[in-house]
């Protein structure tokens, strides 16, 4: 997945159906687009008499010469997107058509057969701008489901936008075009190319090569002008796959990402990062793959460097061809590219760049990501648009896991090892044979059953009576103290018609009643305090987000699994002090308690931190429960009332769902050599600690 990306020549040939016996200087001649079709066996050159060349990319042969049937002569020419193979031409008639390279794959004696063609989506009748007398200079085209738009800059430098909203006809179902115009804010300078983005709210118009303004289509304002000194000359402006961002390249080599944000209250276009060629030679053309935030820019001298935007990587940076680049373009899997130099070539390469979407920026650091107000850690692997942008953030991941080991170990740690105290040390004899089995037996409950019932019984309980819950946890420690200062407060008749070590049974009514009334009286509690409700105050009054199923739960839950194997080790760790030891401190005066303290605990100190570990070992490889129990939200947040999503759960979830090879099934078992590194790391430390604890207190 770490492989960098490299590049192989396979072939070149003559510019296919050169007019003009070759003229290269002729301007009809000059090609205005190459593209490929999905399987990279057929790729198209438009030139720009409107000619049209379909030609075998292995070899150049002619496949298929069409001319469109557009009078006049071309001025402006536009594309919707490279995936949709949408064209806009325009000519010095004000008019516009649009056409659509699509390709048929047969199979006639089981071999693939790929027939070009081209498909009037509107009809051959070409659209009538209104754009006035003036020769169209630049033309912008962006289509969707319910509506187009269509942007030029005439001759005089006049800006002009048409939106067409789409109706079925019910008798033909044809789309039926219904033009409105927009009214557009004024715009200082000379105007030299403009763009819309994929929602067609945004219009970008660059000024004077160095002035990029913002016009918002929906209230027809000018939203914010960006003067681009900074940036340099500019010298190609492009889309990245999605139409959100824009790559703006200059004549120093450099090319810049550029995205609305919203700010507060208003958006703004805000520079994400940059890349540089390192010729740093001036950007001739930038192209961007159809699937991927991938893009390649084309420098002088035929250098070409191709750049990943969301991992900040760059992948390839070297000189492919001689001479200078005229075009450039890149099949939809972006395995192929097809080169178009000045002197009348086209050279085809291979490209093997599996996996560029995974660097150390885009695992560990905060990125960027299109939309974003601020750079974010966000694990976000999927989505039902084409035009997604992957998230491959361990942190959120990374962070879930030891958020929902820290709470269980909380919950766990001090109940487990307390209990282990008393029941190695303490408990009775008989009442010890049947505690300790009972316990350990609860290591057996499946953790798909703890989860289930933590998700659909504890979440929705804790929801509605989250005061009662920490209510429980004040009153059962006070009415613990108390029963115990009375109890050792009663007279001795008393206390002896229990036997020794049998006391602690006593509490377990107490328990049960202390968590009654705490329960109970909460109600009444929230009323006084919290307006009825302590999860309405949490969210309204103090801010604190509160989600169902939350780190909460999974303290509660995931401590309940933890808790029999830290108490079991604990316990036989207290259990197998020697005997000698505790009779030799209580001859010489010390109390039981002196000697659990001061005997017993360092004797078995090793054996405890050995439970500890491998209580958070188990914590932290815990797949169901937190699955079930969380919400399953890959979020940075320590809230204890917000859920999260952990490097075990992560995988359960995505590993059946995902492409087998693709980038995402492979970061998917990354993430599971990372949950090896931290039980590892966890392991070794814990190992290292007992060691020294056996050393040091091995000679009592």
């Amino acid at each position: 997945m770490f492989v960098s990306a490299s590049i192989e020549p396979v072939n070149s040939y003559p510019v296919p159906a050169l007019e003009m016996d070759g003229d290269l200087q002729n301007k009809t001649s000059q090609t205005i687009m190459l593209a490929m079709e999905e399987q990279s066996e057929v790729a198209l050159r438009v030139q720009k008499s409107g000619a049209m060349t379909f030609f075998s990319v292995n070899d150049g042969t002619i496949l298929l010469n069409e001319a469109l049937p557009l009078s006049g002569a071309i001025t402006a020419f536009d594309v919707n997107t490279q995936a949709s193979g949408l064209m806009i031409f325009s000519n010095n008639q004000d008019q516009a058509l649009l056409v659509k390279h699509s390709y048929k794959v047969t199979y006639p004696a089981d071999v693939r057969l790929i027939t070009p063609q081209l498909v009037y989506p509107y009809g051959e009748a070409p659209l009538e701008l209104g754009f006035g007398e003036s020769t169209i200079q630049d033309i912008t085209l962006r289509d969707g489901e319910e509506a187009m738009v269509i942007a030029g800059v005439n001759s005089e430098g006049a800006l002009q936008v048409n939106r067409y909203l789409k109706e079925i006809d019910f008798l033909s179902d044809e789309v039926v075009l219904e033009q409105e115009s927009v009214n557009l804010p004024s715009i200082a300078g000379q105007i030299n190319q403009v763009e819309i983005d994929q929602t067609m709210r945004w219009l970008f118009v660059l000024a004077d090569q160095r002035l990029l303004h913002v016009i918002n289509l929906e209230d027809e304002s000018l939203t914010q002008t960006i003067t681009l000194d900074s940036v340099g000359t500019i010298s190609s402006m492009a889309f990245l796959l999605g139409e959100n961002s824009l790559l703006i390249g200059n004549t120093q080599g450099q090319v810049s990402q550029w995205f609305m944000a919203r700010q507060g209250e208003q958006w703004r276009l805000n520079m994400a990062r940059s890349f540089v060629l390192e010729n740093k030679s001036a950007v001739q053309t930038i192209v961007s793959e159809q699937r991927r935030k991938g893009f390649y820019v084309a420098g002088e001298d035929g250098h070409v460097a191709v750049y990943h935007s969301t991992a900040h990587r760059s992948l390839i940076d070297e000189k492919l061809v001689d001479g200078d680049i005229s075009m450039l373009s890149v099949s939809p899997r972006a395995k192929d590219i097809l080169i178009e130099t000045k002197q009348g070539n086209i050279h085809h390469f291979k490209v093997d760049n599996e996996h560029p979407e995974i660097s150390w920026n885009s695992m560990w650091d905060q990125v960027w990501y299109e939309g974003y107000e601020k750079p974010e850690y966000i694990w976000q692997s999927s989505s039902s648009s084409n035009d997604f942008e992957p998230k491959y953030s361990l942190v959120p991941l990374a962070f879930g896991t030891l958020k929902g080991a820290f709470y269980a170990m909380l919950l766990a740690a001090p109940l487990a090892i307390a209990g282990a105290i008393y029941t190695a040390y303490f408990m009775a004899p008989a009442l010890r044979r049947k505690v300790k089995p009972i316990i350990e037996l609860m290591e057996a409950l499946p953790t798909v059953i703890l989860g289930f019932l933590a998700g659909l019984a504890l979440a929705p309980f804790l929801e509605n009576n989250l005061l009662g819950i920490f209510a429980v946890l004040i009153v059962l420690p006070v009415a613990m103290l108390a029963f115990g200062f009375s109890w050792a407060n009663l007279p001795a008749k008393i206390r002896h018609l229990v036997p020794e070590g049998w006391d602690v049974v006593l509490l377990i009514p107490v328990i049960i009643l202390a968590g009654w009334f705490a329960i109970d009286i909460s109600p009444s509690i929230e009323v006084f305090f919290f307006n009825g409700s302590m999860v309405d105050w949490l969210n309204n009054d103090l801010g604190v987000s509160f989600s169902q199923r939350n780190a909460l739960i999974v303290g509660l839950a995931m401590g309940f699994a933890v808790i029999p194997t830290i108490f079991s080790i604990a316990e036989d760790a207290i259990f197998s002090v020697p005997k000698s030891l505790s009779y030799g401190s209580l001859a010489l005066g010390a109390t039981p308690w002196q000697t659990m303290v001061k005997v017993v605990l360092p004797t078995a100190s090793p054996g405890i931190f050995s439970a500890l570990m491998i209580g958070m070992g188990r914590a932290v490889g815990e797949t169901m429960i937190v699955l079930m129990a969380t919400g399953n939200t890959p979020i940075t947040d320590v809230n204890i009332f917000e859920g999260m999503r952990t490097l075990a759960a992560n995988i359960a979830v995505e590993v059946p769902e995902s492409e087998v090879g693709s980038t995402h099934y492979r970061i998917l078992f990354l993430t599971g050599f990372v949950l090896f590194l931290f039980t590892f790391i966890f392991n070794t430390a814990a190992e290292t600690v007992r060691q020294r604890l056996r050393t040091k207190y091995g000679q009592l």
